[in-house]
């Protein structure tokens, strides 16, 4: 990492140059604004160590220039002021971090090192990005955020070597997205990509289900069948909600990805296979493993590689841009949805993850009145967590009265009678209620 280090005090700058270079870095030194700008446009930096109280430009002004030529450079304002407002205005700027003077060295070592890992995920995940867009690929990831991008780098990584991979996450978080993205990406991509769902098929055709059978093997089986890992001959077998897989078939797993060979179920004839297994999982396996559920052979050898998709509850700065990829992909004409709405959904702990953000906007697209998508078209279970989240006891009562109140009325057309009816109060109470809560059309 290349690093410019600026300082109107020469004994400074000489101290972190020195430790630096000890550290393996390239290392420039400016005296002042001015000669720092200079030599940002001769040279290109990573990484800007900046003082904040400079005689000429401030380190604010210097900071606003270098962002304007470079927008991704990263920098650490040191001052000799350090207060929480010092601390707000420069990350307002773009700071990464801010250090007080005297310097500690070995927290400045912490902060360039902690800057240097964000760098190398972000680069990783736009080679993820940049490759989906320049290979037009029959997938799209869609967040901006840093545990989006945290996965994106992982996926970079462990796609071109042959391991295995576990993917883990709760359901709805797009885990199969996932396992596609790796095979797409990977060496065997020109393979097929079979997916097969464990908790979806009988107990008593898994086996026939991933290694095939031959003709008579049992009762119905009037002619031979491949399975699932001679399908996938050359490309990627993923095995989503693994846990679920039985306990019986998991040494006959474990077996076919140790020797990559299978046996048809009613044959002795064993089958060479090259295919890379995926796995996906919303459960704990390790815990299963200790309770006797799942073997521990078997995880491990399942477990090569670990990747975690956190659930959209921590990952909610990725809301805006789904919502609008959302939009665009179910309606037919321009919506958007407005900033009560939005906030809402912010404050929403999504229990199904992606998969209910997608089909709350599929909803709202398809009984919005208009182009605005407002609070009232999102579904009751939204509104009412939004009043339910803060306020007394009373508070919170009322507000989940009024949506109640809200949402009868819009279901009948705000029709008073059969919205008092639909509810078992009488229009009288009804009235009542909506003056109270100043609820009108």
């Amino acid at each position: 990492m290349n690093i410019l280090v600026v300082d109107d005090e020469e004994m400074q700058r000489d101290l972190l140059k020195g430790f630096l270079k000890k550290q393996g870095y390239e290392v420039v030194t400016a005296a002042d604004g001015r000669e720092a700008l200079q030599r940002f446009v001769e040279l290109p930096f990573q990484l800007v160590l900046l003082d904040h109280r400079m005689p000429d430009l401030t380190g604010d002004e210097v900071l606003a220039n270098m962002k304007s030529m470079n927008p991704l450079v990263r920098a650490i304002m040191i001052t000799a002021y350090g207060t929480v407002d010092t601390a707000v205005e420069v990350m307002k700027l773009g700071a990464d971090d801010f250090l007080e003077k005297p310097v500690d060295l070995v927290q400045l070592l912490d902060k360039i090192r902690m800057i240097e890992q964000r760098v190398i995920v972000e680069e990783e995940a736009s080679d993820v990005t940049e490759a989906l867009d320049q290979s037009k690929l029959p997938i799209r990831i869609v967040g901006e955020g840093p545990a989006t991008k945290e996965v994106l780098s992982l996926v970079r990584r462990v796609s071109p070597t042959p391991w295995s991979v576990l993917i883990r996450g709760e359901s709805g978080t797009g885990k199969e997205l996932i396992a596609r993205l790796i095979h797409l990406l990977s060496p065997k991509s020109d393979g097929p990509f079979i997916d097969v769902n464990c908790g979806a098929i009988p107990e008593t055709l898994f086996e026939s289900e991933l290694f095939g059978h031959e003709k008579g093997a049992f009762t119905g089986a009037t002619a031979i069948r491949r399975g699932r890992f001679e399908l996938g001959q050359g490309g990627t077998l993923f095995l989503d909600e693994i846990g679920e897989l039985p306990l019986n078939l998991q040494p006959k797993l474990l077996r076919a990805l140790q020797e990559k060979r299978i046996s048809r179920v009613g044959s002795e004839k064993e089958i060479p296979v090259d295919v890379r297994v995926v796995t996906a999982t919303n459960r704990d396996l390790r815990n299963m493993v200790e309770a006797g559920m799942f073997r521990e052979d078997l995880y491990y050898r399942l477990n090569v590689f670990d990747i975690e998709i956190p659930p959209l509850r921590q990952r909610k700065e990725d809301i805006p841009e789904m919502i609008t990829f959302f939009l665009e992909k179910y309606s037919s004409r321009q919506m958007l949805f407005d900033a009560e709405a939005m906030t809402t959904l912010g404050k929403y702990s999504f229990p199904g993850n992606v998969r209910e953000l997608e089909h709350i906007v599929q909803r709202a697209v398809t009984l919005a009145r208009g182009s605005v998508i407002r609070t009232t078209d999102l579904p009751p279970e939204i509104r009412y967590h939004r009043v339910t989240e803060q306020g007394t006891l009373a508070e919170r009562l009322e507000g989940v009265e009024r949506e109640m109140l809200i949402s009868a009325l819009e279901k009948n057309d705000w029709v008073q009678t059969r919205a008092a009816e639909s509810m078992g109060i009488s229009e009288r109470v009804l009235r009542y209620k909506m003056k109270k809560y100043k609820i009108k059309k």
